[in-house]
């Protein structure tokens, strides 16, 4: 099999997740002015539910799939990787149909046992999809592993199209409705609707995974037929490897989730114990969770992509023995993991404030208080891509059990830092900041020291950290100061971000071009990238 691109396989995942974030937020905001404060309480036991159990079924499966299948690929054993991808698909159905079983006949239970009983007929709303994307999620997972990771962007996208203008639908008529619908609330009816939108997007996003496999059929079936190994492994041998690749995954998966889960007691026990009211204490942590870390998950979409893409390439150097290649590919994806990591924390750093009245000009005072928090949180996501891109490529060479173990002992001190830190009256709640901080720190130190010993990677400082580095401290100064001429000149804090954020990625992609730090090569690999590289030539930028 020809060599997929690193970098064309990470762009396009990349800006599939960005239009998938973005369509997610026109969701929610349209859903709570059409539904309601209470319509909404209904709407998120339900979904956050369903979430939740998604993670048990899809975190680790596809990823299994993808390294077993790209080894296979690797030694020309297409009739195997085949026969991996119908195994797994026979194993999410069965995943599928006991996670939608769970929550569509146990829903009433699950509603009383969350205080919210209108929510019962959302989580019935929400149960095919349980269905309906583990299977989409082992087709994914088979392109991936075969390095194509277009039918992946594309169906995510559909998914969530269907999801958005299906579910908003769904939810106007049933919260309008003048029929009673056997007893059940405008709010009820509504929150249905709208959790209808997840059965939908899965509807919409296996559909077009079918499509798209029934096109590469014929294609899948000649290398079957062009196979001349002999190889033939059991099926239940086949389901031991998926499950040992699959469940530490997984496990690590759910692990920031539960501590999320006990942070919020922790938190709120110690900014009381350092003074603060229940009132205030609410609001600071509500500050964190709600305007602070969701910054944060956005550019973390990216990460997920080069991870996606590194999996499979790793993989399948390791199997083949070629360690050039297999360490040459994990350089590439820690590379491109900084050059994108440090100007994110540049720029939100530098414009902490200023983006979040952007984002929340109705709770400025809120908004200016969670700026210390958010640039703390700024510093913790390079060293989380760092471990999201190192646990790539662990999971690449068979070791995926000692990053869940890394994150573990990173989470225990976590909970120190965050006891004495968040206690302290003057740090306050930036102290779960900085305990995250500090847990990212240590999982990050610790993947790297295992990576290089079981690969005897070489990361190379220059490239990798000290050139993104310095163009983004440039570029962050340079935003600062720009946002702060903008707005004296303007007095619009919306247009002076905007356009500070323009210039930021303008001079960033400069920079990142006159240092050298990702060549015309790999610019062309991105989407657009031969148009951009034309622009480049013409401005004499290499």
């Amino acid at each position: 099999m020809a060599k997929k691109s690193l970098v064309k396989g990470a762009a396009v995942l990349a800006v599939a997740g960005i239009v998938v974030k973005v369509l997610g937020a026109f969701f929610r905001i349209p859903l709570g002015n059409m539904i309601g404060a209470e319509g909404m309480a209904n709407y998120s036991p339900a979904y956050s539910l369903y979430a939740f159990m998604l993670v048990f079924a899809t975190a680790g499966l596809p990823v299994a799939i993808s390294k077993m299948v790209s080894e296979r690929c690797a030694t020309g054993q297409f009739r195997e990787a085949e026969r991996v991808f119908k195994i797994s698909r026979t194993l999410m159905m069965i995943i599928g149909v006991i996670g939608f079983c769970l929550l569509f006949f146990f829903s009433d239970t699950i509603a009383e046992l969350v205080k919210v009983p209108g929510s019962a007929l959302s989580m019935k709303a929400t149960a095919p999809a349980l269905l309906l994307v583990p299977i989409m999620s082992s087709y994914r997972g088979y392109f991936q592993g075969m390095q194509e990771m277009v039918p992946t962007a594309v169906s995510q996208v559909v998914e969530q199209i269907f999801r958005v203008f299906l579910g908003l639908a769904a939810a106007w008529i049933l919260y309008n409705s003048a029929t009673d619908i056997m007893g059940f609330t405008n709010d009820e009816r509504g929150a249905a609707g709208g959790c209808f939108g997840a059965s939908a997007g899965a509807v919409g996003g296996l559909v077009t995974m079918m499509i798209i496999y029934m096109i590469a059929r014929k294609g899948i079936k000649r290398r079957i037929r062009n196979d001349r190994t002999r190889e033939w492994e059991l099926a239940g041998s086949i389901l031991k490897k998926i499950a040992v690749i699959a469940i530490p995954i997984t496990i690590g998966a759910t692990i920031m989730p539960l501590v999320n889960l006990i942070d919020a007691a922790i938190v709120n026990i110690r900014l009381l114990d350092a003074g603060f009211d229940e009132s205030a204490a609410e609001t600071m942590y509500g500050q964190l969770t709600g305007f602070a870390e969701p910054l944060i998950a956005f550019p973390q979409v990216i990460m997920t992509s080069i991870v996606l893409s590194l999996v499979p390439m790793v993989s399948a150097a390791h199997r083949l023995r070629n360690y050039q290649e297999r360490n040459n590919t994990i350089s590439l994806g820690m590379r491109m993991a900084m050059i994108i990591a440090f100007p994110c924390a540049a720029g939100m750093f530098s414009l902490a404030g200023p983006i979040l009245l952007l984002l929340y000009p109705t709770q400025r005072a809120s908004a200016l208080n969670t700026a210390p928090t958010l640039q703390t949180l700024c510093v913790s996501f390079v060293f989380l891509a760092v471990i999201t891109t190192m646990t790539g490529a662990l999971q690449g060479i068979g070791k995926q059990v000692v990053p869940v173990i890394n994150l573990f002992l990173g989470v225990i001190v976590k909970f120190g830092v965050t006891w004495v830190m968040t206690a302290v009256p003057q740090i306050n709640i930036i102290g779960a900041a900085l305990g995250t901080t500090v847990a990212y720190v240590i999982a990050a130190t610790l993947d790297f020291a295992a990576l290089k010993k079981f690969t005897g990677f070489e990361l190379k400082p220059g490239m990798t950290i000290f050139r993104p580095l310095a163009a983004s401290a440039v570029m962050g100064v340079i935003v600062a100061f720009a946002y702060k001429g903008l707005f004296a000149l303007l007095g619009s804090n919306s247009i002076s971000v905007l356009l500070s954020v323009v210039a930021g990625v303008c001079i960033y992609g400069v920079m990142i071009l006159k240092i050298k730090a990702i060549s015309r090569e790999e610019l062309m690999e991105v989407p657009a990238g031969k148009k951009i590289a034309a622009v480049c030539d013409k401005l004499r930028l290499w």
